[in-house]
């Protein structure tokens, strides 16, 4: 039975603590928090778990086997390297840390305690980006000519980070994750409508070395909600709605192919090519249930999670660049 300390009780905490309480083979053993009230609410749901406003009290506790941090990224560092000093596995609510200087320490200090260090990149174990993995590496796409994705709502204002640091890691994370190409130049632009406030709209571009390219569109300030990512190959091409009930995935045997008649530009035919539609049956599992096994399954065999340090810091890297570009009003910035 592995042991868990949450740090953060706020909007995502009481899921990591519903989680691991549900999953086979672990427990909550405390949760720490800076606000009474979110404490007491720990207390009222869950009698069983220790609760602190101090965090070094999970990690002086010698019976807890690792710490889940839920906290805002400027703390992510401190407290995981506090964690993995401790000797505690860590698992790190996306983004990983605010630099790759900063991921890059922790993932030496995991390797050198031989700990286990893992980002909460959710959606990466969905039945929905499982099925669309197995659909990209199957062949069954063709090559990738792009990944063009939207997610848009109304709030959750952040103080602390733009909107690109808060909602198109998602985005950055699913696509790191689904393609084997990785970005060689990022672009950015964005703007704030709420001054002295972060960026509340943003578009990111991602250049590649071979005919790809994708784009980003994350917004705070829209009147609808929209989880939709398209994902266009050379055979099929892919529809992912995240907010469709039951088929948020459709795949699409729609495309263009190009003949040539002669060597003259003007005689080059291009034939459209529009074939069936069909849902993919996927695997109902929550995201984060599935990840909280995985952490644990990870933690018994000392294998690298699909969500490892590594991809972390890849996708810090992109922020980074996204924002030095954004700062840039465009320009692109080599990665």
């Amino acid at each position: 039975m592995v042991n868990v300390g949450v740090i953060g009780y706020g909007y995502w905490g009481p899921n990591l603590v519903r989680n691991f309480m549900e999953v086979p083979g672990s427990t909550v053993a405390a949760v720490s928090d800076l606000r009474e009230p979110r404490l007491a609410e720990v207390a009222r749901r869950y009698p069983t778990i220790r609760t602190t406003r101090n965090a070094d009290d999970l990690f002086n506790d010698a019976s807890i086997d690792a710490i889940v941090i839920a906290t805002p990224v400027f703390s992510h560092f401190d407290l995981a390297m506090k964690a993995l000093q401790a000797g505690k596995h860590v698992l790190l609510e996306k983004p990983l840390t605010s630099t790759s200087d900063q991921a890059k320490q922790l993932i030496d200090e995991a390797a050198r305690r031989k700990l286990v260090l893992m980002v909460d990149h959710t959606f990466v174990y969905t039945g929905a980006v499982r099925k669309i993995q197995e659909l990209v590496s199957s062949g069954e796409l063709g090559d990738i000519y792009y990944y063009d994705s939207v997610r848009v709502n109304l709030g959750l204002f952040q103080h602390d980070v733009s909107v690109i640091w808060d909602l198109a890691v998602h985005d950055l994370a699913i696509m790191d994750h689904l393609l084997d190409a990785k970005p060689c130049a990022v672009a950015a632009t964005g703007i704030s409508h709420l001054p002295g406030q972060p960026e509340n709209v943003a578009y990111i571009t991602l250049f590649f070395e071979a005919r790809q390219i994708a784009h980003i569109h994350v917004n705070w300030l829209a009147p609808v909600k929209v989880r939709q990512t398209l994902i266009g190959g050379s055979q099929k091409m892919i529809v992912y709605d995240d907010l469709e009930p039951s088929e948020k995935i459709k795949v699409y045997d729609k495309g263009v192919n190009m003949t040539r008649r002669s060597e003259d530009v003007y005689e080059m035919l291009v034939s459209y090519r529009s074939g069936d539609m069909w849902a993919p049956r996927l695997d109902a599992t929550e995201g984060l249930r599935a990840e909280a096994a995985h952490f644990l399954e990870c933690i018994a065999s000392g294998e690298a999670p699909l969500t490892d340090g590594h991809a972390g810091l890849r996708i810090v890297r992109l922020l980074e660049a996204a924002e030095k570009s954004l700062k840039a009003r465009g320009q692109i910035v080599e990665l």
